[in-house]
Formats: C-alpha cells, sequence, structure tokens
C-alpha cells in the first residue's frame, strides 16, 4: 500500500527505518508476473552471460534507443526479474484499486522465491549485483511509455538501498525508487501478463524470444517474422548465422511456454499460440486505415500491441457485439490516451 512514512515501517521481525516520503510496501501473495510493454518491443536488456560494457545503438520503426551501461556492465535479462516482481505487485494493488508509489520496499527472499531465483547466500549476493547493474544502466530514447513520449536519458530504476540486514549480512527488505518512464507504463496499464514459466527459461536467448513471442503474437492465432528481424529485435550480439542456429535448436527443444515455432522459407519464423486449433471467429476484423489512425492518435506507440490489449478487454468484457469495430477501438485508444 502506499504510505505517508515519518520513522518506519513494522516488518514482522522489527521496525525498518526508510526517509519521509510515499512508499509502497510490496505484500501481494502470489501476484500474477507483468512486464511493461516498452522493454519487451525493444532490446534494453543484455543477453551476455558476462559482464558487457558495449553501448547498445538501436533504431526501429521510429524509435531511438541508447543504452549505455556502467562499469559493472549492462542490466541483463534476468537482471529484469526485480523489474517484472515490482510491476507485478504494482499492477495487483492497481487492479485490487489500492494506492500506489514508484517508491516500493520489498523482501528480497520473497522476490526470489517468486521468480525462481536461488535463495542461497550467493543468490542474495547476485540480488545485489543485479540492482547495481538496473542502476547504472542509463537510457535515453524517444520511446513512448502511456501515450507520452519523451527524448530523455534516466536509469532504469532510480535508486535501491537495503534497509534491514539479517545478523549474517544478507539483505532482508530494499528499498527500490522505479524511474519514471517505467512507473508511467504501469499508470497507464502498458503491459501483459507473462507466464509463470517464463522464470524456469533460463538462457538468456529464451527469455528474450518468449517476450517478443508474448508481445507481437500474444493472443492471436500467429505471427511471422523474418530471422534477420527477430535477431534484430532481440538485441543479440551473436553473427545472423549463429542466431539462425540458435532458433533452430529452440524450434527443435520447444521450451517456450505457451506459444511454438516453425522455421518457414525465405528466412522466416512463424510463431503461433500453442493449442490453438482455429481462431476466434466472433473477434473483431479492424480496417488497415484504422491502425493509420490510431498511429496518429498515439505517435510512436506499437499500433498492434494496442490492438492486442483491446482485443483482450473486448473479450474480458464479455464479447460484446459492436455495430462498428474500427469505432470501438479507435473510442478506447482515446479514453487510454486521455486516461494518462
Amino acid at each position: 500500500m502506499a504510505q505517508a512514512v515519518s520513522s518506519g515501517v513494522t516488518n514482522g521481525a522489527g521496525v525498518i527505518p526508510v526517509k519521509t516520503g510515499d512508499f509502497f510496501v510490496c505484500d501481494i501473495f502470489d501476484a500474477s508476473p507483468k512486464d511493461d510493454l516498452g522493454t519487451m518491443e525493444h532490446p534494453i536488456f543484455s543477453l551476455s552471460t558476462r559482464p558487457d560494457r558495449r553501448i547498445l545503438e538501436y533504431t526501429h520503426n521510429g524509435v531511438a534507443v541508447q543504452v549505455t551501461p556502467s562499469v559493472k556492465g549492462r542490466a541483463t535479462i534476468h537482471d529484469k526479474d526485480i523489474l517484472i516482481y515490482c510491476i507485478s505487485q504494482l499492477m495487483a494493488a492497481v487492479n485490487a484499486g489500492r494506492a500506489i508509489s514508484r517508491r516500493l520496499t520489498l523482501k528480497a527472499h520473497d522476490l526470489m522465491l517468486a521468480t525462481g531465483r536461488d535463495t542461497s547466500g550467493d543468490g542474495y549476493t547476485r540480488l545485489r549485483e543485479a540492482f547495481e547493474r538496473l542502476a547504472g544502466t542509463r537510457i535515453t530514447t524517444n520511446l513512448t511509455t502511456g501515450g507520452v513520449e519523451t527524448t530523455r536519458g534516466f536509469g532504469l530504476i532510480e535508486s535501491w538501498e537495503i534497509v534491514r540486514k539479517a545478523k549474517g549480512g544478507r539483505m532482508v527488505s530494499v528499498m527500490v525508487t522505479l524511474s519514471e518512464w517505467l512507473f508511467r507504463a504501469v499508470e497507464s496499464k502498458s503491459v501483459l501478463t507473462l507466464s509463470r514459466d517464463y522464470f524456469s527459461l533460463r538462457k538468456p536467448l529464451e527469455r528474450r524470444i518468449y517476450e517478443l513471442c508474448r508481445k507481437h503474437c500474444g493472443r492471436q492465432p500467429e505471427w511471422r517474422v523474418s530471422v534477420a528481424t527477430l535477431h534484430k529485435k532481440a538485441g543479440s550480439a551473436a553473427p545472423l548465422r549463429v542466431f539462425r542456429a540458435a532458433m533452430r535448436k529452440m524450434i527443435a527443444e520447444g521450451k517456450l511456454p505457451d506459444y511454438d515455432l516453425l522455421e518457414e522459407p525465405s528466412d522466416l519464423i512463424t510463431v503461433s499460440r500453442r493449442g490453438q486449433v482455429v481462431a476466434d471467429l466472433d473477434a473483431p476484423v479492424l480496417k488497415p486505415e484504422t491502425f493509420d489512425t490510431a498511429r496518429a492518435l498515439r505517435p510512436g506507440t506499437d499500433v498492434y500491441a494496442l490492438e492486442a490489449q483491446w482485443r483482450s478487454f473486448w473479450a474480458e468484457s464479455g464479447k460484446p457485439r459492436l455495430q462498428s469495430a474500427d469505432k470501438a477501438f479507435l473510442g478506447w485508444v482515446k479514453s487510454a490516451q486521455s486516461s494518462v
């Protein structure tokens, strides 16, 4: 919950001293994993298992992203677990009607359990290193979040601090302040639910490909993409031929949650939802010009991601009959924009 703090927070074993201000306590058990659309779409995180100190320059469909690591290296796809946990907690609170803040207090052990991390002493050391990389990685981008496009530089998290340690020196409770950029994504609900099996994927490339499948295929029957485009969107530093071989291995193993991959002629990959035999015949179909109008309303935003969110909203509303699907979609886009 969001609270005004003057001295400390009672947290079972004692009082955690915190600075004066508003904060949110991560206390929602079994919150559904949520990921923000911006970092799902663009390769912010390193896929390397070694310190990655290269500056990433990425441009796609009018969006420019520069990611500058600290001396400790760029934040990794496994470091992102922390952000997913924070976003998941905040979205669960929003859905429950609770007040939120971009300043969060969390229990390290809860975070590690929720994301399938090792809870040994080494696990706590790696968690601290992840916080350091997240805070040290700087992003400069014009990427839109919550319908607002800005060109600015920021860290993935603004700050973090261990506010209580166990006798052995392990962190118990941590205070994290998310960047305004990420918090805006939560406020505008620019997030998608992940499979809980996401955290069981140990290879960085598997996690990144699942993110892209979840965002671009979503609940659609399929998504087709060239290997070259997938290589770029994944942010892989491997040569294209090595990436292609890794994709073939991934296809053969079939470990991705919810999605199947198929290699097709002309160097294409088709992603399909596992177990989906036929498309939803009741699903509304939008005209191509409707997407052009949506782009004008939300410049810099992935309109197909908006379409996926709207379809989910429509399905969760009981699949009401629409006189004009195009007008309904654009009305929803305008409503979402005005609520930012």
